[in-house]
């Protein structure tokens, strides 16, 4: 059973949990952390949802993401999805996430790493991940038109690729 800390609209711990797959109350929200590995050919690590993962199954998504359980930091959740799904260990303590997506029932604190990786040398977990590869912007757009990528907005996708190493939304000179 995976519990979930329950956060009110500003983003503040209520002190109440709530089971995972159970229906929200009313102005309650949770916490979502997905991260973006790049490397330094401009290419994001991506990876394949098992085709018998609930939901976007078999589809190709960004590099990491999930729910915070209930006690755990942004940070804390995004370290812990990392090494779960595929293996990476990473310290992101005094990390911010670079831009946080507010959605209904929750918010998505999005974490964009540059980091080499061997991907030959992770450890997929076999309940979500059936494979990883780099990506350039252009194969993931493909990925989207084609059917077989989480339809992100693709203006998001740039987003994530042109904030690399940045906080803010103006363009330093």
């Amino acid at each position: 059973m995976e519990l979930w800390d329950i956060y009110d609209r500003d983003r503040l711990r209520t002190g109440g949990t709530m089971v995972r797959g159970s229906d929200f109350e009313k102005d309650a929200y949770h916490m979502v952390v997905h991260a973006c590995i790049f490397n330094t050919r401009d290419e994001m690590l991506i990876q394949q949802r098992q085709p018998f993962k609930e939901g976007w199954s078999g589809m190709w998504d960004i590099t990491v993401g999930g729910s915070a359980l209930a006690g755990e930091s942004s940070q804390t959740a995004m370290e812990r999805e990392l090494l779960e799904e595929i293996g990476l260990k990473t310290d992101l303590q005094g990390v911010r996430p670079n831009l946080t997506i507010n959605f209904n029932p929750g918010f998505d604190d999005i974490y964009l790493i540059d980091q080499e990786v061997d991907i030959g040398g992770l450890k997929l977990q076999y309940e979500e991940v059936r494979q990883v590869k780099w990506a350039s912007v252009e194969e993931i757009f493909q990925k989207i038109d084609a059917g077989i990528f989480i339809p992100y907005y693709k203006s998001l996708i740039q987003l994530f690729f042109d904030m690399r190493q940045k906080y803010g939304a103006v363009r330093k000179k």
